[in-house]
Protein backbone atom coordinates (compact mmCIF):
# COMPACT_ATOMS: atom_id res chain seq x y z
CA UNK A 1 0.00 0.00 0.00
CA UNK A 2 1.39 3.60 -0.86
CA UNK A 3 -1.11 5.71 -3.05
CA UNK A 4 -4.08 6.32 -0.23
CA UNK A 5 -6.78 9.33 0.40
CA UNK A 6 -7.26 10.36 3.32
CA UNK A 7 -10.58 12.25 4.13
CA UNK A 8 -11.28 14.28 7.18
CA UNK A 9 -8.14 17.08 7.67
CA UNK A 10 -9.76 18.08 10.86
CA UNK A 11 -7.85 18.34 14.36
CA UNK A 12 -7.06 14.86 14.35
CA UNK A 13 -7.32 14.20 10.60
CA UNK A 14 -4.87 17.18 9.50
CA UNK A 15 -2.19 15.57 11.31
CA UNK A 16 -2.59 11.77 11.13
CA UNK A 17 -2.88 12.86 6.97
CA UNK A 18 1.05 14.70 7.84
CA UNK A 19 2.38 11.81 9.06
CA UNK A 20 1.35 9.26 6.28
CA UNK A 21 3.07 11.85 4.24
CA UNK A 22 5.88 12.36 5.49
CA UNK A 23 6.17 8.35 6.31
CA UNK A 24 6.80 7.75 2.79
CA UNK A 25 2.30 7.95 1.68
CA UNK A 26 1.38 9.19 -1.56
CA UNK A 27 -1.93 10.96 -0.02
CA UNK A 28 -4.54 12.74 -1.29
CA UNK A 29 -6.42 14.82 1.19
CA UNK A 30 -10.24 15.48 1.23
CA UNK A 31 -12.61 18.03 3.13
CA UNK A 32 -15.64 18.69 3.49
CA UNK A 33 -14.05 22.46 3.67
CA UNK A 34 -12.34 23.39 0.25
CA UNK A 35 -9.60 25.49 1.51
CA UNK A 36 -8.40 23.12 3.69
CA UNK A 37 -8.01 19.94 1.17
CA UNK A 38 -6.37 22.92 -1.13
CA UNK A 39 -3.72 23.52 1.21
CA UNK A 40 -3.17 20.09 1.89
CA UNK A 41 -2.82 18.67 -1.66
CA UNK A 42 -0.58 22.29 -2.89
CA UNK A 43 -3.34 22.20 -5.39
CA UNK A 44 -7.64 23.06 -5.72
CA UNK A 45 -8.74 19.37 -6.62
CA UNK A 46 -12.11 19.43 -8.69
CA UNK A 47 -14.67 17.01 -8.12
CA UNK A 48 -13.63 15.29 -11.03
CA UNK A 49 -10.00 15.21 -10.58
CA UNK A 50 -11.08 13.80 -6.77
CA UNK A 51 -12.95 10.79 -8.40
CA UNK A 52 -10.20 9.86 -10.52
CA UNK A 53 -7.36 10.32 -7.89
CA UNK A 54 -9.63 7.59 -5.99
CA UNK A 55 -9.39 5.32 -8.57
CA UNK A 56 -5.78 4.93 -8.25
CA UNK A 57 -5.78 4.57 -4.23
CA UNK A 58 -5.14 1.72 -2.77
CA UNK A 59 -6.78 2.79 0.34
CA UNK A 60 -9.26 5.47 1.65
CA UNK A 61 -8.98 6.45 5.27
CA UNK A 62 -11.57 8.06 7.26
CA UNK A 63 -11.62 10.37 10.04
CA UNK A 64 -14.49 12.75 10.38
CA UNK A 65 -16.83 13.34 13.37
CA UNK A 66 -19.54 10.68 13.13
CA UNK A 67 -21.57 8.10 11.67
CA UNK A 68 -23.76 10.31 9.09
CA UNK A 69 -20.47 12.01 7.66
CA UNK A 70 -19.20 8.76 7.03
CA UNK A 71 -22.46 7.30 5.38
CA UNK A 72 -21.94 10.84 3.44
CA UNK A 73 -18.40 10.76 1.95
CA UNK A 74 -18.79 6.78 1.07
CA UNK A 75 -22.06 7.02 -0.88
CA UNK A 76 -23.67 10.56 -0.90
CA UNK A 77 -20.70 11.69 -2.32
CA UNK A 78 -19.43 8.76 -4.50
CA UNK A 79 -16.38 7.53 -2.76
CA UNK A 80 -17.34 4.25 -2.71
CA UNK A 81 -18.14 4.08 -6.55
CA UNK A 82 -14.99 5.94 -7.04
CA UNK A 83 -12.56 3.46 -5.68
CA UNK A 84 -10.59 1.31 -7.73
CA UNK A 85 -11.13 -2.70 -7.89
CA UNK A 86 -10.40 -4.09 -4.27
CA UNK A 87 -9.26 -0.99 -2.75
CA UNK A 88 -9.87 -0.80 0.92
CA UNK A 89 -11.77 1.24 3.00
CA UNK A 90 -10.30 2.12 6.96
CA UNK A 91 -13.07 3.93 9.07
CA UNK A 92 -11.03 5.31 11.88
CA UNK A 93 -13.79 7.91 13.66
CA UNK A 94 -15.32 7.10 16.59
CA UNK A 95 -18.75 5.94 15.56
CA UNK A 96 -21.29 3.16 17.49
CA UNK A 97 -20.57 -0.67 16.51
CA UNK A 98 -23.74 -0.82 15.37
CA UNK A 99 -23.38 1.39 12.54
CA UNK A 100 -19.69 -0.19 11.70
CA UNK A 101 -21.17 -3.26 10.72
CA UNK A 102 -23.72 -2.08 8.83
CA UNK A 103 -21.22 0.33 6.89
CA UNK A 104 -19.37 -2.66 6.05
CA UNK A 105 -22.39 -4.43 5.08
CA UNK A 106 -23.82 -1.61 2.72
CA UNK A 107 -20.25 -1.18 1.32
CA UNK A 108 -20.27 -4.55 0.74
CA UNK A 109 -23.82 -4.56 -1.09
CA UNK A 110 -22.63 -1.58 -3.40
CA UNK A 111 -18.89 -2.68 -4.31
CA UNK A 112 -18.60 -6.78 -3.22
CA UNK A 113 -14.77 -6.40 -4.51
CA UNK A 114 -13.54 -3.63 -1.77
CA UNK A 115 -12.17 -4.11 1.73
CA UNK A 116 -13.32 -2.40 4.55
CA UNK A 117 -11.53 -1.79 8.15
CA UNK A 118 -13.18 -0.92 11.04
CA UNK A 119 -10.10 1.15 13.46
CA UNK A 120 -11.30 4.04 15.75
CA UNK A 121 -8.26 5.33 17.08
CA UNK A 122 -7.78 6.82 20.75
CA UNK A 123 -4.85 9.34 21.95
CA UNK A 124 -6.35 12.94 20.95
CA UNK A 125 -5.06 15.37 19.17
CA UNK A 126 -1.52 15.27 20.85
CA UNK A 127 -0.78 11.42 19.82
CA UNK A 128 -2.05 12.30 16.39
CA UNK A 129 0.62 14.61 15.91
CA UNK A 130 2.74 12.20 17.93
CA UNK A 131 2.36 9.22 15.79
CA UNK A 132 1.28 8.07 19.05
CA UNK A 133 -2.40 6.68 18.69
CA UNK A 134 -3.91 3.79 19.60
CA UNK A 135 -5.66 2.24 17.05
CA UNK A 136 -8.30 -0.90 18.08
CA UNK A 137 -8.69 -2.66 14.21
CA UNK A 138 -11.40 -5.31 13.40
CA UNK A 139 -11.51 -7.27 9.88
CA UNK A 140 -10.21 -9.65 7.65
CA UNK A 141 -6.68 -10.75 8.67
CA UNK A 142 -5.31 -10.24 5.39
CA UNK A 143 -6.66 -6.70 5.22
CA UNK A 144 -5.14 -5.54 8.30
CA UNK A 145 -2.24 -7.02 7.45
CA UNK A 146 -1.93 -5.58 4.42
CA UNK A 147 -2.50 -1.62 6.29
CA UNK A 148 -0.51 -2.28 9.43
CA UNK A 149 2.30 -0.26 7.33
CA UNK A 150 0.18 2.88 7.71
CA UNK A 151 -1.07 1.85 11.40
CA UNK A 152 2.67 2.31 12.57
CA UNK A 153 3.13 5.48 11.48
CA UNK A 154 0.09 6.49 12.88
CA UNK A 155 0.28 4.72 16.54
CA UNK A 156 2.34 3.22 19.09
CA UNK A 157 -0.36 0.30 19.66
CA UNK A 158 -2.30 -1.94 16.93
CA UNK A 159 -5.09 -4.10 18.97
CA UNK A 160 -6.71 -6.50 16.22
CA UNK A 161 -10.33 -6.77 18.35
CA UNK A 162 -11.31 -9.25 15.73
CA UNK A 163 -12.62 -10.16 12.35
CA UNK A 164 -16.09 -8.21 12.07
CA UNK A 165 -16.37 -4.86 11.43
CA UNK A 166 -17.83 -3.10 14.60
CA UNK A 167 -15.88 -4.83 17.00
CA UNK A 168 -13.04 -2.21 16.92
CA UNK A 169 -15.97 0.12 17.63
CA UNK A 170 -17.12 -1.89 20.37
CA UNK A 171 -13.23 -1.52 22.26
CA UNK A 172 -13.47 2.04 21.25
CA UNK A 173 -16.75 2.25 23.17
CA UNK A 174 -15.28 0.40 26.77
CA UNK A 175 -12.08 2.93 26.57
CA UNK A 176 -14.41 5.98 25.90
CA UNK A 177 -16.40 4.79 28.76
CA UNK A 178 -13.49 4.93 31.18
CA UNK A 179 -12.20 7.95 29.58
CA UNK A 180 -15.45 10.11 30.14
CA UNK A 181 -16.35 8.32 33.93
CA UNK A 182 -12.55 9.07 34.76
CA UNK A 183 -12.75 12.87 33.44
CA UNK A 184 -16.34 13.40 36.04
CA UNK A 185 -14.28 11.51 38.86
CA UNK A 186 -11.93 14.05 38.41
CA UNK A 187 -13.70 17.09 38.18
CA UNK A 188 -15.80 15.87 41.09
CA UNK A 189 -12.77 15.10 43.59
CA UNK A 190 -11.18 18.63 42.34
CA UNK A 191 -14.69 20.03 43.32
CA UNK A 192 -15.21 18.26 46.59
CA UNK A 193 -11.50 19.81 47.53
CA UNK A 194 -12.53 23.42 46.93
CA UNK A 195 -15.86 22.86 48.65
CA UNK A 196 -14.00 21.88 51.51
CA UNK A 197 -11.77 24.63 51.30
CA UNK A 198 -8.81 22.45 50.46
CA UNK A 199 -6.44 24.53 48.08
CA UNK A 200 -6.86 22.37 44.66
CA UNK A 201 -3.19 22.71 43.60
CA UNK A 202 -2.49 21.34 46.88
CA UNK A 203 -4.97 18.50 46.15
CA UNK A 204 -4.20 18.05 42.80
CA UNK A 205 -0.69 17.30 43.41
CA UNK A 206 -1.19 15.00 46.36
CA UNK A 207 -3.58 12.86 44.76
CA UNK A 208 -1.42 12.73 41.36
CA UNK A 209 1.06 11.10 43.41
CA UNK A 210 -1.04 8.47 45.34
CA UNK A 211 -3.32 4.85 44.32
CA UNK A 212 -6.12 7.56 43.93
CA UNK A 213 -4.49 8.80 40.32
CA UNK A 214 -5.69 8.37 37.07
CA UNK A 215 -3.87 9.37 33.24
CA UNK A 216 -6.91 11.15 32.92
CA UNK A 217 -6.36 13.35 36.30
CA UNK A 218 -3.14 14.04 35.29
CA UNK A 219 -3.86 15.51 31.94
CA UNK A 220 -6.78 17.05 32.44
CA UNK A 221 -6.54 18.08 36.72
CA UNK A 222 -4.18 20.75 36.09
CA UNK A 223 -6.84 22.37 33.28
CA UNK A 224 -9.13 22.04 35.71
CA UNK A 225 -7.70 24.19 38.34
CA UNK A 226 -6.96 26.71 35.66
CA UNK A 227 -8.61 29.09 33.75
CA UNK A 228 -9.96 27.76 30.09
CA UNK A 229 -7.66 27.88 27.50
CA UNK A 230 -6.74 25.98 24.34
CA UNK A 231 -9.47 22.80 23.59
CA UNK A 232 -7.66 19.33 23.09
CA UNK A 233 -11.12 17.66 23.39
CA UNK A 234 -14.36 19.21 23.46
CA UNK A 235 -17.18 18.64 25.98
CA UNK A 236 -19.68 18.26 23.25
CA UNK A 237 -17.32 15.43 21.93
CA UNK A 238 -17.92 13.53 25.03
CA UNK A 239 -21.53 14.29 24.54
CA UNK A 240 -21.11 12.20 21.34
CA UNK A 241 -18.62 9.24 22.63
CA UNK A 242 -20.69 8.58 25.85
CA UNK A 243 -24.03 8.55 23.99
CA UNK A 244 -22.31 5.91 21.91
CA UNK A 245 -20.99 4.31 25.14
CA UNK A 246 -24.43 3.91 26.93
CA UNK A 247 -25.98 2.98 23.48
CA UNK A 248 -24.16 0.02 22.78
CA UNK A 249 -24.44 -0.69 26.14
CA UNK A 250 -28.30 -0.71 25.99
CA UNK A 251 -27.65 -3.03 22.55
CA UNK A 252 -25.32 -5.24 24.67
CA UNK A 253 -28.18 -5.36 27.74
CA UNK A 254 -25.16 -4.04 29.57
CA UNK A 255 -25.49 -2.36 33.07
CA UNK A 256 -23.48 1.05 33.13
CA UNK A 257 -24.92 3.66 35.76
CA UNK A 258 -21.51 5.38 35.99
CA UNK A 259 -21.27 5.89 32.02
CA UNK A 260 -25.10 7.02 32.21
CA UNK A 261 -24.58 9.74 35.16
CA UNK A 262 -21.42 10.88 33.44
CA UNK A 263 -22.72 11.26 30.07
CA UNK A 264 -25.86 13.28 31.84
CA UNK A 265 -22.67 15.77 33.44
CA UNK A 266 -21.37 16.30 30.21
CA UNK A 267 -24.87 16.97 28.66
CA UNK A 268 -25.56 19.32 30.94
CA UNK A 269 -22.49 21.31 30.25
CA UNK A 270 -23.17 21.22 27.01
CA UNK A 271 -27.02 22.78 27.22
CA UNK A 272 -25.16 25.77 29.61
CA UNK A 273 -23.34 26.80 25.68
CA UNK A 274 -20.20 24.84 27.20
CA UNK A 275 -20.50 22.31 24.67
CA UNK A 276 -17.09 24.20 22.95
CA UNK A 277 -14.96 24.16 25.82
CA UNK A 278 -12.24 21.93 27.07
CA UNK A 279 -13.56 18.72 28.48
CA UNK A 280 -11.59 19.90 31.55
CA UNK A 281 -14.16 22.05 31.98
CA UNK A 282 -16.80 19.81 33.04
CA UNK A 283 -15.49 20.71 36.66
CA UNK A 284 -17.84 23.93 36.33
CA UNK A 285 -21.36 21.92 36.12
CA UNK A 286 -19.46 20.58 40.08
CA UNK A 287 -18.74 24.26 41.08
CA UNK A 288 -22.50 25.23 39.83
CA UNK A 289 -24.31 22.55 41.73
CA UNK A 290 -21.54 22.89 44.61
CA UNK A 291 -22.29 26.91 44.21
CA UNK A 292 -18.18 27.67 44.06
CA UNK A 293 -18.77 28.83 40.63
Amino acid sequence: MNNIAFAGLGAMGWPMASRLKEGGFQVLGIDALEQRAEEFNGQAISPEEESRHLASCEALFLMVVNADQVRSLLFENGAVESLGQGACIVQMSTISPDDAAAMARDVAAVRPDLRYLDAPVSGGVVGARAGELTIMASGAEDDLAGCRPAFEVLGKAVYEAGQQPGQGSAMKAVNQLLCGVHIAAAAEALSLAEKSGIDASLMLSMVTGSAASSWMLKDRGPRMIAEPGDVTSAIDIFCKDMGIVCDAAKASKAFTPLAETARQLFVSSSQRGEGLLDDSQLIRTYRLLNGTT
